[in-house]
């Protein structure tokens, strides 16, 4: 009787509680918001207060060592959280898909207070890390806790997570599209309309509390910058190429890094924390432009012209340091750092293309800005997401035909070099060495949803003639703004959003088995060809 109540109640609940999770999405907006505005303020006090004190201890050999003996002290301090709270380790988001999966639960209290407070840390200490990340797993960490201190069902928590996610990035970037798109094709991975409305209120109300507190500017000034003329097109075309094979080496690299910090070295284990610190302590003398997220440096590129050779230079030590910040586990996202070795690249194709092809100088700033998207959906493999992302950090729709030119031609380059999305290889890693399981209820049940694509098992057949996940109920139907009750005989049509309840211990794996029937494998691609 009481699983018969409890699969009742959660279908009542899931028919009334739409404009009820939008008005949620404005407490959360409003908290997330409030919240991630002070995590910015602080790392750019964190970024001016180190740049004054490396200026105050040059030349100052007992400075210098204190200077490193504090980032060390620091590195102890994360490392010390990170073993208390092992899913505040890295960017956040794996974490964030893993907990919407139902793969390990989420303590969000101390998730949000060691983010937080890690991420000050490490990136203001000079690691090169981005806000996105944290902002987004502190965002879903306030999702949980206002789930958890208003009692809300597992069925709407998810909901939660995702407007509190989708906050945390729109406050982070000033981007409300992109905290929407990267939720819906990222974290998701279906186009839910409960997840654009609820995720929409929310990160259009954490954009709207940051830019009350830090302006209504976007994050990269390229003002004065011109849409690029058709006839550099191939040149996208080339430099599409080059960001697609790039992208491909930075998720390897990523990957490799990580096991290195696992791995029995001549250094040993205990120590390999404090490698990205004392590396930050030395480049904080010699090569201040590589710390950081880097958004600073993006500007300075898009109005100082550097040498070719310096810019090299500079890329391959952002990158190196990059994949060394990240393996060690510091709290840090790679979203900004990624977008600046994509500027980068970018600004030396444009240099190439201006002093050797006769390209207008004024369009090396569209080749910054076209790499770094490119760059962006090699890696991410979220092509939408990366478009809206950097037109809003840019301020300019106007370069949206050409956005999405490489956008395509990078996730083609990345999808036949059989590259997997990064933050998907994390979740796998994270998967398999997480302790923490997700606490579930073989008597609670929870809504699915997945919607049937073009080509898929379940296109243009009847429901019972389509195997179903076992312990997986189908029943709802979303066609259009039209919800249908589905019988045996209801023939499913391309765009269907099927509704599904099953059992929450279970959720995971219906999840992904449901995709099977209503996705486009690759081995059916394959075998179709």
């Amino acid at each position: 009787m009481k699983e018969k109540n409890n699969t009742k109640h959660t279908l009542i609940h899931w028919h009334n509680f739409k404009l009820k999770l939008v008005f949620e999405g404005l407490a959360i907006g409003i908290l997330t918001g409030l919240v991630i505005v002070a995590y910015r303020v602080l790392l750019d006090s964190a970024s001016h207060l180190r740049s004054a004190v490396v200026e105050a201890t040059r030349g100052n050999p007992i400075k210098i060592i204190a200077f490193f003996g504090v980032l060390i002290l620091i590195g102890a301090i994360i490392k010390y959280m990170i073993k208390k709270v092992p899913l505040i380790r890295g960017s956040g988001i794996p974490q964030v898909k893993g907990f919407l999966y139902r793969k390990f639960d989420m303590e969000w209290k101390s998730t949000l207070l060691y983010k937080f407070i890690g991420g000050v840390l490490a990136i203001g200490a000079g690691l090169s890390l981005g806000r996105e990340g944290p902002s987004i797993q502190i965002g879903g960490a306030i999702g949980k806790g206002f789930s958890d201190i208003f009692k809300r069902k597992k069925l709407e928590e998810k909901f939660l997570v995702t407007e509190g996610a989708s906050a945390g990035l729109a406050a982070a970037f000033n981007a409300p599209l992109a905290g929407v798109m990267f939720s819906l094709e990222e974290l998701h991975k279906n186009f839910s309309p409960i997840v654009i409305i609820s995720a929409l209120t929310a990160s259009v109300t954490a954009d709207f509390i940051s830019k009350s507190f830090v302006g209504i500017e976007p994050i990269f000034n390229f003002s004065g910058v011109e849409a690029l003329p058709l006839k550099y097109y191939p040149y996208v075309l080339i430099l599409g190429l080059i960001m697609g094979i790039f992208g491909v080496i930075f998720n390897k690299s990523i990957l490799v890094t990580q096991k290195y910090y696992k791995k029995k070295t001549l250094i040993p284990k205990r120590y390999k924390a404090y490698i990205p610190f004392v590396l930050a302590g030395i480049f904080a003398f010699i090569l201040p432009e590589v710390l950081g997220g880097g958004h600073f440096l993006i500007e300075e590129m898009s109005h100082i012209n550097f040498s070719i050779k310096f810019l090299l230079v500079l890329l391959l030590i952002k990158f190196s340091f990059t994949m060394i910040c990240y393996g060690s586990g510091a709290p840090g996202g790679i979203f900004l750092p990624l977008l600046v070795i994509g500027a980068i690249t970018g600004n030396i194709y444009g240099e190439i293309l201006h002093q050797y092809v006769g390209m207008e100088a004024s369009y090396i700033n569209n080749m910054m800005i076209l790499a770094m998207a490119g760059y962006f959906t090699a890696i991410v493999r979220a092509p939408i997401t990366g478009c809206i992302l950097i037109s809003e950090m840019a301020g300019s729709l106007q370069h949206l035909l050409a956005l999405s030119f490489i956008a395509v031609v990078t996730y083609i380059i990345a999808d036949v070099m059989k590259s997997k999305p990064i933050y998907d290889s994390l979740l796998e890693i994270l998967d398999r060495n997480n302790r923490n399981n997700f606490k579930s209820n073989t008597d609670t049940k929870v809504i699915i949803e997945n919607v049937v694509c073009m080509g898929s098992e379940s296109e243009g057949k009847m429901i019972k003639e389509i195997p179903w996940p076992e312990n997986c109920l189908i029943v709802g139907i979303k066609r259009g703004d039209k919800e249908k009750i589905p019988t045996g005989d209801t023939i499913l049509q391309t765009g269907d959003l099927i509704i599904a309840l099953t059992d929450e211990d279970i959720a995971s794996e219906a999840v992904k088995n449901l995709s099977k029937v209503t996705e486009v494998c690759k081995e059916a691609g394959e075998n179709a060809n």
